[in-house]
């Protein structure tokens, strides 16, 4: 039995797999405050909650580690998620993408989903809206959720405090989401877009990535690249985007790759044009 024991606690100690952590340098692993921790956290391979935004990780690791807590008083839970990325360059765009999951829908970078997803605390820039808090901390990303849906509830700010005070925000506290920020992102949204493509090829060229993926990924940034184009820049879309339907079911990728290089030349001219929301 003691034998079974040691084993446990030293597999709890174990780095996971492919970075020299344990579950608790990510992870506050006790109660906060009233918050009671609901289960032990827990960490695995993936980008987590930046997925949504097409965070690139086939070159590199990342892990998600999630953990609840819950308030009795209030019956309110608490999920948190801490992703650790890599270091790699998909971390520059770690920023922009947390901020993309506080845009409205399919509005192309132009509004939010709340009048205004930044707070305050203790002295921390964080994304928020109902719900829902976000920041990062150098290649960090911290997500915090909890359900509400009267309205009435207090914050869980005991656990947000917690987890900033173990990784700070390294979001600028002069942070306005005026026109001007929202600009500069969709601008960067069309950068990384095509940054993405070629993150893909070099993939297939490395052969570690099967062709139908790459043709796939790429094909949907660059469909996503030329809407933005079309609606901050004025160029039709439609038939661009059919001529890369067509290259796609022909499994054309020397073409898809050519288009891709066009649009990079385009970018590299016509990104500091003015634009107008």
């Amino acid at each position: 039995m003691k034998k079974i024991v040691t084993l446990m606690v030293l597999m709890l100690l174990q780095p996971i797999s492919g970075f020299a952590i344990t579950v608790s340098d990510y992870l506050i692993d006790a109660n906060i405050g009233d918050y009671s921790r609901s289960y032990p956290g827990s960490c695995l391979e993936g980008s987590g909650i930046l997925t949504g935004a097409d965070h690139f990780t086939d070159d590199h690791t990342d892990y998600a580690c999630d953990v609840r807590y819950y308030k009795k008083v209030a019956r309110l839970g608490v999920e948190v998620q801490v992703t650790r990325h890599a270091n790699s360059d998909s971390d520059k765009w770690l920023g922009h993408e947390a901020e993309m999951t506080f845009q409205k829908g399919r509005t192309l970078g132009e509004s939010y989903a709340a009048p205004n997803p930044l707070k305050d605390v203790n002295g921390n820039k964080i994304y928020f809206m109902w719900g829902h808090y976000k920041w990062i901390s150098n290649n960090v990303v911290v997500s915090i959720d909890f359900t509400d849906l009267t309205g009435t509830k207090p914050e869980p700010l005991e656990v947000v405090q917690a987890y900033l005070q173990k990784f700070p925000s390294i979001i600028s506290t002069t942070l306005v989401l005026d026109n001007a920020h929202k600009i500069q992102w969709i601008k960067d949204e069309m950068d990384r877009r095509l940054w993405l493509c070629d993150k893909w090829f070099m993939q297939l060229q490395l052969k570690k990535a099967e062709e139908n993926q790459v043709y796939q990924e790429t094909f949907k940034s660059l469909n996503i690249f030329l809407d933005y184009r079309e609606k901050y820049y004025g160029i039709k879309a439609a038939n661009e985007k059919n001529i890369l339907a067509g290259y796609l079911s022909s499994n054309n990728g020397t073409s898809i790759k050519a288009k891709l290089k066009e649009y990079e030349d385009w970018l590299n001219i016509h990104k500091a044009d003015a634009i107008s929301l």
